[in-house]
């Protein structure tokens, strides 16, 4: 039986963990005055980012979430070799997932965690 590999969601401002395995980078731009010693990430994912034009729409407006996270989903949809990308390196170790936002709850990289991980469920 394999054992279920987690995913977690990390600012990047956050101190690494041996519990957070691979750290993948999914933001389009660097984190603003972050050296990449700080940021700590094994993987630069910028594809994983949304688009610019929805990241600017967006801006982190907590009304916009539940739209943001369904566009975003839709823009996923269009890179199945993301998800695939993803997919492959959470098998291999425990994935956290890091982004530059204030909320990391509502942020791309949760987007992308809750998408993995119904995939995930869905094919059992």
């Amino acid at each position: 039986m394999r054992r279920r590999r987690t995913i977690a969601v990390k600012r990047v401002c956050e101190a690494p963990s041996r519990s957070d395995g691979l750290r993948v980078l999914v933001d389009r731009l660097w984190p603003r005055g972050l050296s990449r010693r700080a940021v700590a990430a094994d993987l630069w994912l910028r594809e994983a980012a949304p688009s610019p034009a929805l990241r600017r729409w967006y801006a982190h407006e907590p009304r916009r979430w539940k739209a943001f996270a369904a566009r975003y989903r839709a823009e996923l949809e269009r890179r199945p070799e993301v998800i695939r990308m993803l997919r492959d390196l959470r098998r291999r170790a425990p994935l956290t997932l890091l982004c530059a936002a204030r909320d990391a709850e509502r942020s791309n990289a949760a987007v992308l965690r809750e998408l993995l991980e119904t995939r995930r469920r869905k094919r059992r």
